[in-house]
């Protein structure tokens, strides 16, 4: 008989459970998709009322970034410790509250504190949903599942900037922190029914009742129940911290690699969707349009998603994000220099998101065929957290730029730089590709 749940749930079919659990992570991804990009759809109007300049606004773009940067590194190890379920439920709570009080905000430093504490509970919530989506799916499906899951965030930019143009014409800009409030503690209160803990970090990290647990957990996902809890092995690479395991001689390259990829495309991706809308309006069209703009880039970005999602079916994943990283440098480039009227801008905004989306889902695949269950919020929360760096500093560094009296081609070629330096660090990227490699067995190999 088989005692290890998550071997159970990797070799079996999908159950209607563990779908609909999927599919509560792709909707938690959306709304944190569209929390991200609240600040962006709302920055013409912030302009507009208290009259700040580009580098104040390129810093206030920022705010939720560097708290996604802290998030993701201590919410992962947290969730790693503590179990997913509690950290999702809790960065929930952080969000909605943050995005209440971004609403109610009355001057920049106000909303720069709120986006800031917004941030904290982003970063968490998203190391810890992509653990879940690969320890709620079986071997199959697991690549595809994480970036179908990806996919939720440009899916909630678009929902999203549907509404917020709305919202914004109506009631003004305040209003659309406090929707994206509003619907992110409704979404605690369906994380409580659909969200079960993970049985793989239950088995591996054996809290209280973790049996009992784990079996209720396996009957939801009418899965088979296990008699008693698997068998420890003792290796020397378990016995290490989360963290350290990740700069162990196994992991060492791979995690670098991984986090100057992530922090050179994090800049060139945010630098291009938080300045996409004011771009817009400083070439003469009205912000409901420039919101507009930033929801096509999106549009593109799920469709990557998608398309991502089904050929990693059949090409190996790595392929697919160095591509994707140089056509992101490529696009961005376009999108910039060719960008003359609304048309043009549709279009390239839309290739430019396409192949920028597809990068950081393919990135986020790797994260999950990278990292076992032990250290799997850790490592995806490390990584995203440092390389949320690059997020910080690309809308930074566009508003010095732009201030500096650069054009917006010029700007576009420098800030595209980071994807392709993504692209280089991907190309050599070689890591370990089972569970076995973790333990210390030393064998790697190339997805």
């Amino acid at each position: 008989m088989n005692n290890d749940p998550q071997k159970i749930l990797d070799e079996n079919p999908m159950s209607t459970m563990q779908f609909v659990a999927v599919a509560m992570c792709v909707l938690l991804n959306a709304l944190d998709g569209f929390d991200v990009l609240s600040i962006a759809f709302s920055a013409p109007g912030i302009t507009s009322d208290w009259g700040i300049t580009r580098a104040a606004l390129g810093i206030v773009l920022s705010m939720e970034l560097i708290g996604m940067a802290f998030g993701a590194i201590v919410c992962g190890g947290l969730a790693d410790k503590f179990g997913r379920r509690p950290l999702i439920l809790g960065c929930l709570i952080v969000v909605g509250a943050g995005m209440l009080a971004a609403g109610m905000s009355t001057g920049v430093y106000s909303l720069s504190l709120f986006r800031l504490i917004t941030g904290l509970g982003i970063g968490g919530l998203i190391a810890s949903v992509n653990s879940l989506v690969a320890e709620y799916s079986n071997k199959r499906s697991k690549h595809t599942a994480v970036l179908f899951m990806a996919g939720g965030f440009p899916l909630g930019v678009i929902v999203g900037g549907m509404i917020s143009s709305k919202l914004m014409v109506a009631y003004g800009w305040h209003s659309i922190f406090i929707f994206g409030g509003l619907a992110t503690l409704a979404c605690f209160v369906l994380s409580l029914f659909l969200l079960p803990e993970s049985v793989g970090y239950l088995a591996a990290q054996r809290p209280l009742g973790a049996l009992e647990k784990i079996n209720k957990t396996l009957k939801r996902m009418n899965q088979p129940q296990i008699g008693q809890l698997p068998e420890i092995k003792a290796t020397a690479a378990k016995q290490q911290k989360s963290y350290g395991l990740l700069f162990s001689r196994e992991f060492r390259f791979v995690t670098l690699a991984l986090v100057i990829a992530y922090f050179a495309h994090m800049m060139t991706h945010y630098f291009f969707l938080k300045w996409v809308p004011k771009i817009v309006v400083d070439m003469g069209y009205p912000p409901p349009l420039a919101g507009g703009v930033l929801v096509w880039v999106n549009i593109g970005g799920l469709a990557a998603a998608f398309l991502m999602g089904i050929l990693a079916k059949k090409v190996p994943i790595r392929a697919l994000v160095i591509c994707a990283l140089f056509l992101t440098a490529a696009g961005i480039t376009f999108f910039g220099v060719y960008s003359k009227d609304i048309s043009t801008l549709k279009v390239a905004s839309t290739c430019a998101g396409f192949f920028a989306q597809a990068s950081m889902v393919g990135i986020y695949a790797l994260f999950a065929h990278v990292f076992p269950t032990k250290v799997r919020s850790s490592g995806t929360g490390l990584i995203m957290g440092l390389g949320r760096g690059g997020a910080v500093l690309g809308p930074i560094a566009g508003g010095i730029l732009f201030t500096s009296g650069a054009g917006l081609g010029t700007v576009a070629m420098i800030m595209a730089a980071g994807s392709f330096v993504g692209g280089i660090a991907i190309l050599f990227l070689k890591f370990p590709a089972s569970e076995e490699a973790v333990a210390g067995n030393g064998k790697q190999q190339v997805a």
